[in-house]
């Protein structure tokens, strides 16, 4: 695992999404330690050749290969090894992405509101890519910092957009924060910009991380992890418990994305409701009014942790039901377990249809799902028939639309709806 987090970093600004693609042309790539009066060296060998200019590794590489080996040790000795944690309750689990971020140095008591988490599919084209540097560059001006998934497409437009914004507000200390997991992370590289990158164990704590440390959430054009992240979010804020919760989320592309963005509206209203409608806004083609919005949602945040006491750096007071936090592991066997009811309430809804996409992007990018669907074939996806049919339109869409993959010629699907 470290092996291959730390090739990731290295292999920063590849177009593959194909993480055995990756791991097979740099099968050469070898790590090892010398042991110093000061602590450990690194030692690579065959390492990829961008890494490095005239001979010298690029300091931002140095820092993320720094922070995978932070947070690929910490977890395992302080967090599963250690005992200290009890990762099957949902207290214990939040603990531990708190204990995590904070040995990442991502929690800063600076008294700020301005943290916006950016959510967007790698595999996007041109036209939603500049867009979302241009949200990026709004975002920057507002002094606005920007947390994504770390990688290519529209996790890196908004942080390359914030960049300019924030030199021009001659700001020197701008955040551009990448939260990944070790499955994915080969198949979507940190993007050179990430100036703070922060591994978690597993999706299901990455997940976690961005709702408790971000104070609004800006959603790009993407694929199934994005509507994998949707349903994440939408989920947890219908919880009864977190209806005053205000977590603002605004989605918005081009013009040209709008039929995306009616896609997702409609799949939403028809399997959750009008509730779940009513915790977002679409707003098509208007960088400028997107990063408005998004700053002047950040009062009501201020607002609502200072009249709670809770921490400006960390949302505590978010419940986080259990089904949304315990690791779910893609398989023929549990992806057939899931039943997709829509006799469930809603926020139980959510969590089950976050578990099928969530199943599809393992499918697609994780080397041992791939391995799994290429012996036994692709996953079933069991439900009632009208739910069941919203779906595989929606997952067409999203394969015409060109938004599972960048590799290969064509897409295969990982899945079969029944």
């Amino acid at each position: 695992m470290l092996r291959r987090c730390l090739l990731a970093v290295l292999n920063s600004g590849s177009d593959s999404d194909d993480a055995r693609e990756v791991l097979d042309h740099f099968r050469d790539f070898e790590v090892g330690f010398i042991q110093q009066d000061q602590g450990l060296k690194i030692s690579l060998s065959n390492a990829p050749g961008r890494a490095f200019v005239d001979g010298k590794m690029i300091r931002g590489t140095r820092e993320l290969l720094f922070a995978v080996l932070r947070d690929v040790v910490y977890t395992r000795n302080e967090v599963i090894d250690s005992g200290r944690f009890d990762l099957q309750n949902g207290a214990g689990i939040t603990d531990a992405v708190f204990h995590i971020a904070r040995n990442a140095g991502l929690l800063r008591r600076d008294g700020d509101v301005r943290l916006v988490v950016c959510w967007g599919g790698h595999a996007i084209g041109r036209e939603e890519y500049e867009y979302s540097k241009q949200v990026g560059y709004e975002l920057g001006l507002r002094e606005l910092n920007v947390c994504t998934g770390c990688g290519p497409g529209a996790m890196k437009g908004p942080m390359k957009g914030a960049t300019i914004g924030h030199a021009k507000q001659r700001i020197r200390n701008g955040r551009y924060i990448g939260i990944t997991e070790p499955g994915i992370i080969a198949a979507e590289s940190p993007n050179p910009i990430v100036n703070s990158l922060v591994i978690m164990p597993d999706i299901e704590k990455r997940l976690e991380a961005f709702v408790r440390v971000g104070h609004g959430i800006v959603v790009f054009p993407g694929g199934v992890g994005t509507a994998e992240e949707i349903l994440y979010l939408l989920g947890i804020l219908l919880h009864p418990e977190n209806r005053n919760q205000p977590l603002p989320m605004i989605m918005t592309g081009p013009a040209s994305a709008e039929p995306y963005f009616r896609q997702i509206d409609e799949f939403v209203a028809a399997t959750l409701g009008k509730e779940a409608q009513s915790r977002y806004s679409i707003i098509v083609g208007d960088p400028r009014e997107v990063a408005r919005q998004a700053r002047a949602s950040m009062a009501d945040v201020q607002k609502f942790r200072k009249k709670h006491g809770d921490a400006f750096y960390f949302n505590w007071r978010l419940v986080i039901p259990q089904e949304y936090q315990l690791p779910f592991v893609a398989t023929h066997s549990s992806m057939a377990a899931l039943n997709v009811d829509e006799s469930l309430p809603a926020h139980e809804l959510a969590a089950v249809l976050r578990r099928v996409f969530s199943g599809i992007v393992s499918g697609n990018v994780r080397e041992d799902t791939i391995e799994q669907i290429e012996k036994h074939g692709p996953f079933t996806i069991h439900g009632s028939a009208r739910v069941m049919a919203l779906l595989d339109k929606l997952l067409a869409a999203f394969v015409e639309q060109r938004r599972m993959k960048i590799s290969g010629a064509g897409y295969q699907p990982c899945y079969r709806v029944s």
